[in-house]
């Protein structure tokens, strides 16, 4: 009598994805809950798991929850580890300073630095610290000295202390100061730092040397702003990340110098080789997962296993977030391994296509990695940064491959320049020759052509557990994919409409981190409220996450109103409301002076320089920049409306 066949899983996923899962889970939930409660669409994630077991196996079922609450726990106590961590340390006030610098970026008569090994007043601090010095002469290993206001940083700063301040240690903040440099640390690795800063400095000079150093580190700062931006909108700001394809690279090429010698085990002098540069780029997300990663893959060719690239990727997230738990709201981490996933989930599937469709094979094979990171990332991108680049596909179709040769001879010319330091100029010929053929080609056309003001919430973890059901790890018949498919196209274009447009009454969306600003919108207007410390790169790049039509207005609210007035005149606003009549020599920009204002159904009065009050749709809301945060709204009751409270939710005004 023949066997009686099992039914398949729907799902054939592998337990790590599951414990990574769970991990993430548990993080972002006990984030969520300290920082402002639980919502039903945090869970949207938890309809993958039915897919998973079904049909149900008692086994199947205990492995799979079992691990996701075992992690998730895991996770929420790493969390709140974390977090206590983060809080410790010394209050506000006076000191006198001593740390290494950890990472610099030099500017004109300045120099910005992260440091390390704090001691205030000479009692050891734990964290690290960001600072501005008066000097250019900073480099990383410098211990340096100085007096001035620190100020401790709270995670209940904003979005920056979450996504940035938390997850590099950073619990201080120092007022711009003179520094004297006191010795030099011991550590080999951030003395070469800046040894290769000098030696590119010397060799390429202007901006050749910042993109071949942010090439080399992943320290894009000191590269110019408005390349940087056209580099992102471009979708190719990972050639300046010390991402997988840099560590790949690497790995590859000393695999190939020891194939003889060492045979198998020739990964072992390559992974030894990319951990030593992953260690000197400071061990970014990306560089821990690549270099995981190919240990993986080395060890699973040398013993002759097959290579799992999906466990690789989840057993790379357990431990980057086991050591570093607040990777998980970092825009790098995510797409790292958005990336990865992509690649596991959906580049068999579209290889398969591009041969059905009589492509070649290395040009199927290219194109199928290049999509399925574009379709696993888009919902990333938007996101985190509000845009999905429209030339990433074709800038990346021609990057990625003379990638290898261009790091290479860059890294080959910079190693050269370290060991002949007199003859820099000349062993850098070649790359300085290669870079700026780079900022020719980027310089004679506009790259940074991208859809913007596109936001997606909650939606975007619905649309990620879509694509992966999508995926062809679920296991599903033509006609069901193509339902799911058309389902997930219909949902995306509705939390596109839900989340970016106003249909009725006001919404004000919240910037609270390095300057302030607030969006508000009607369904026919759109006016912008900044203070004076906002720079124009970061109003365009909130612009990017909430709005990508026309401003009807901007108002700057400072005691320093020309200052505002800097970026507030590049915005392309109809008008620019100031408080104060004051001289601005400004032709091309409708600036208005005045109390109050009405643009559309709102009406704005300034009660200060600092102060302005929107009122509308029976609502009142106060701007109040000269706090450290622009509060959100204000509750109140409003007598006219029949005594409506009205409160603020989720970037809407609502009536409760």
């Amino acid at each position: 009598m023949a066997k009686e066949e099992k039914p398949q899983t729907r799902i054939n996923f592998r337990l790590l994805v599951f414990c990574a899962f769970g991990l993430i889970f548990g993080i972002f939930l006990y984030f969520r809950i300290r920082f402002g409660g639980i919502s039903p669409s945090d869970f949207l994630f938890c309809l993958l798991l039915p897919v998973a077991i079904f049909p149900f196996s008692w086994k199947r079922t205990l492995a799979l929850v079992g691990s996701v609450i075992l992690f998730a726990g895991l996770g929420a106590g790493l969390g709140h580890l974390c977090a206590l961590r983060y809080e410790r340390g010394a209050k506000s006030g006076d000191y006198t300073v001593t740390g290494t610098v950890l990472s610099f970026t030099v500017k004109t008569g300045r120099t910005d630095v992260v440091l390390e090994d704090l001691a205030f007043d000479g009692v050891r601090m734990g964290g690290k610290l960001t600072a501005t010095l008066l000097s250019e002469e900073v480099r990383a290993g410098d211990i340096v000295v100085f007096s001035t206001h620190v100020r401790k940083i709270g995670l209940d700063e904003g979005e920056l202390a979450l996504t940035y301040d938390l997850p590099n240690d950073i619990r201080y903040e120092a007022a711009e100061a003179s520094a004297e440099k006191v010795a030099r640390s011991s550590n080999l690795l951030l003395r070469l730092n800046s040894a290769l800063y000098d030696r590119l400095e010397r060799g390429l000079g202007g901006e050749q040397a910042q993109i071949a150093y942010a090439l080399l580190t992943g320290n894009s700062r000191g590269m110019d702003r408005g390349l940087i931006s056209e580099v992102r909108r471009g979708g190719i700001a990972h050639i300046f990340a010390v991402s997988g394809l840099h560590i790949g690279i690497l790995f590859g090429a000393v695999c190939l110098i020891f194939k003889k010698p060492c045979k198998k085990y020739a990964f072992l002098p390559a992974l030894g080789v990319a951990i030593l540069y992953a260690a000197f780029c400071n061990f970014t997300v990306s560089s821990l997962r690549a270099v995981i990663m190919c240990g993986v893959v080395g060890a699973y060719r040398a013993f002759g296993r097959k290579y799992d690239f999906l466990q690789a990727a989840a057993l790379a997230a357990l431990i980057v977030l086991i050591l570093s738990p607040a990777q998980w709201f970092t825009s790098g981490f995510r797409l790292s391994f958005g990336a990865c996933f992509g690649l596991a989930l959906f580049s068999g599937t579209l290889t398969r296509l591009c041969k059905k469709l009589h492509i070649p094979a290395f040009l199927a094979n290219y194109l199928s990695a290049n999509l399925s990171v574009q379709i696993f990332t888009f919902p990333i991108l938007l996101d985190c940064f509000g845009y999905v680049s429209l030339w990433g596909t074709l800038l990346n179709l021609f990057l990625v491959p003379v990638l290898p040769v261009f790091f290479l001879t860059v890294l080959l010319g910079a190693i050269l320049a370290l060991i002949l330091p007199f003859a820099s100029v000349v062993v850098l010929a070649i790359p300085k020759g290669m870079l700026s053929l780079f900022l020719i080609v980027f310089s004679a056309g506009s790259f940074d052509f991208a859809l913007t003001g596109f936001a997606l919430g909650a939606g975007a973890a619905l649309i990620e557990a879509g694509l992966i059901v999508l995926s062809e790890r679920v296991r599903m018949r033509a006609l069901g994919r193509g339902i799911l498919a058309g389902a997930l196209a219909v949902l995306l274009t509705a939390v596109l409409l839900f989340q970016n447009l106003v249909f009725t009454g006001g919404r004000v969306d919240v910037r609270a981190e390095a300057g302030n600003a607030a969006l508000v919108r009607t369904p026919h207007t759109a006016v912008l409220v900044i203070d004076d410390t906002i720079s124009l790169a970061d109003c365009k790049d909130f612009l990017a996450r909430t709005y990508g039509g026309k401003l009807d207005g901007v108002f700057v609210l400072a005691d320093n109103e020309v200052r505002g007035l800097n970026a507030a005149a590049f915005l392309g606003a109809d008008a620019v409301y100031l408080r104060d009549e004051v001289a601005t020599g400004l032709r091309e920009t409708n600036v208005v002076f005045g109390s109050t204002a009405q643009i559309g159904p709102l009406s704005f009065r300034f009660e200060t320089r600092s102060t302005l009050v929107v009122t509308g749709y029976g609502a009142v809301v106060a701007f109040d920049f000269a706090k450290t945060f622009a509060p959100p709204a204000d509750l109140f009751v409003d007598s006219a409306s029949a005594g409506l409270i009205f409160f603020f939710k989720d970037g809407i005004i609502k009536a409760l």
